[in-house]
């Protein structure tokens, strides 16, 4: 029994663990800010992410990563991490979401991970994703994607019985999102466009009371979908996303994944269904985190560790001498 036990995703040993592995990326990735190269960015967020994980005791395998082939130098999906030694877990990252952000020395730019019993986040395939969220506090499926854009600002200012007008609407700035941004504008909500980083965006709808945001819809990459829902379990809220395909390959990566029904919306708690850990931490400044600090003697940063089991959100600062 004892043996047994010792193989159980303890998520309050895990947690601290997951978060060396984000502050790792971060630290590697914070020397490339501003200096215009984003594969570098990212690939040193990559190796230091990787070798983080594989110091930790898991049974760990990459269900939402870099990418599908493993040709690349990347944490790809279906990688094998950690010791060998301990839980079956599902690793879902983002070594640095926002590589341009981080080139460009632009806000927002975070090392995200989470980890949770094997089998339970979604194997998302590298398509887009047709994504909704909302904060905690509101009737369960209040909104949902069935909806238009101008139905789900009505039904939102009913629920939080305000106007249309009091709403904040984060959207991806895209030229596929022209039509979404006119028709909620056409409401008399506003929209606050970010440039990169829709985990981020998702994550601003759990706090809007700070963050100002009441709900984030449009489209963006759905492993970071996952992502997104993990965070929103940790600290309440809805979501909900659909795969969206474009060709006969993504069709394909879906298949491959094992999804068969293609048009199926997904919660919040389908996209992630058992108790989660999930890390940030940030690498630019930002609305969630701040960014990494460099002082003459040392490097500091900021992560927001949260466990879905407990609802608690953590917020540690790490100040590491400079070697």
């Amino acid at each position: 029994m004892a043996a047994a036990n010792a193989q159980q995703f303890l998520d309050r040993m895990l947690s601290l663990g997951l978060a060396r592995v984000s502050e790792a990326a971060a630290h590697a990735s914070a020397r490339l800010i501003g200096r215009g190269d984003e594969k570098a960015a990212d690939q040193a967020a990559v190796n230091a992410m990787r070798d983080q994980l594989n110091m930790l005791d898991i049974k760990g395998v990459v269900v939402i990563g870099e990418g599908e082939r493993d040709e690349a130098p990347m944490l790809y999906i279906g990688e094998e991490v950690g010791t060998g030694n301990g839980p079956e877990v599902d690793i879902a990252l983002d070594p640095l979401e926002g590589t341009t952000l981080t080139a460009k020395d632009m806000p927002n730019a975070l090392t995200v991970i989470a980890m949770a019993p094997r089998g339970t986040l979604l194997h998302a395939p590298d398509v887009y994703m047709d994504k909704l969220a909302i904060g905690p506090g509101l009737p369960k499926d209040v909104v949902s994607l069935d909806m238009s854009p101008t139905e789900r600002i009505v039904e939102l200012a009913k629920a939080k019985k305000c106007r249309p007008t009091d709403l904040m609407v984060c959207v991806l700035e895209r030229p596929r999102h022209e039509d979404l941004v006119a028709e909620v504008r056409a409401t008399g909500a506003a929209i606050r466009l970010i440039t990169d980083g829709d985990v981020a965006g998702v994550i601003h709808c759990a706090e809007s009371d700070i963050t100002g945001i009441d709900m984030y819809m449009g489209s963006g990459g759905a492993p970071e979908g996952v992502l997104a829902a993990s965070a929103l379990k940790c600290m309440g809220g809805q979501m909900w996303g659909r795969l969206l395909f474009r060709n006969d390959d993504e069709r394909g990566r879906a298949a491959k994944a094992g999804i068969t029904d293609l048009n199926r919306i997904y919660s919040r708690d389908e996209l992630v269904t058992a108790d989660v850990i999930f890390a940030a931490t940030g690498v630019t400044n930002g609305s969630i985190v701040r960014g990494v600090r460099r002082e003459p003697n040392f490097i500091e940063t900021e992560t927001i560790l949260m466990r879905s089991k407990t609802g608690s959100v953590r917020r540690m600062v790490y100040r590491n001498p400079i070697r």
